[in-house]
């Protein structure tokens, strides 16, 4: 890991955790034992064929997958590079595919995400902007701190407060449990530099992104 990608981790809004030293391998086999409690306590027959193997895969969706994002060493390679073409009007991207997982009942959140930053000194590739994205959207998750997450990672690595991001999220703890709202959409959004301060940035990245209405996930 590189000093540029470990001083970001200093600055990022933290994920509750505790230090935890055990390799993927333990942790896949703790998941996959207590889930066969879970199981069991819900009155499964784990010697059916359709069940027998759900704990294992579980384990390994948990800690391969869909949490992979706990790991800072598994933060995707970044390539920073000079601005040699001295661009200097935003770059968006839309409709980025964020698939995360509710902290609170550990159901799906399944959303798009919009980015733009305007270029200083330091360009980033395209895919890595998906990357960054899918990487803190990895892990137990509350919108509002995946917003803060992805904006001030690519505020460090792009070496600029000229970032804007926004999140448009379907929460499951919200469609399928609870108030059972089928239809509602959250979104959360975090501009600043001249997203922020200049209304003519703010409004093309604005304007370039889908009206909330306009999504469907």
């Amino acid at each position: 890991m590189n000093d540029l990608i470990k001083e970001m981790f200093l600055k990022v809004s933290p994920t509750p955790m505790v230090e935890n030293n055990l390799s993927d391998s333990e942790k896949k086999h703790i998941i996959e034992e207590h889930f066969k409690v879970i199981m069991e306590t819900l009155g499964l027959d784990l010697a059916d064929d359709s069940l027998k193997d759900t704990p294992k895969r579980v384990a390994k969706m948990f800690v391969e997958e869909i949490f992979y994002g706990l790991d800072e060493k598994k933060f995707p390679k970044m390539t920073v590079v000079e601005n040699k073409f001295k661009y200097d009007h935003p770059l968006i991207e839309t409709n980025i595919v964020t698939n995360s997982c509710c902290e609170h009942h550990f159901v799906p959140i399944l959303g798009r995400t919009h980015v733009a930053y305007k270029p200083g000194d330091k360009v980033i590739g395209l895919s890595k902007l998906n990357r960054i994205v899918d990487y803190f959207a990895r892990r137990p998750q509350v919108q509002e701190r995946l917003t803060m997450q992805i904006h001030e990672a690519l505020c460090h690595m792009l070496q600029t407060q000229d970032v804007a991001v926004v999140i448009d999220g379907m929460h499951a703890c919200v469609k399928t449990r609870g108030i059972k709202d089928a239809t509602s959409l959250t979104r959360t959004s975090k501009l600043s530099g001249v997203f922020f301060q200049d209304s003519l940035f703010r409004q093309e990245f604005l304007s370039s992104i889908p009206r909330a209405n306009e999504i469907h996930i």
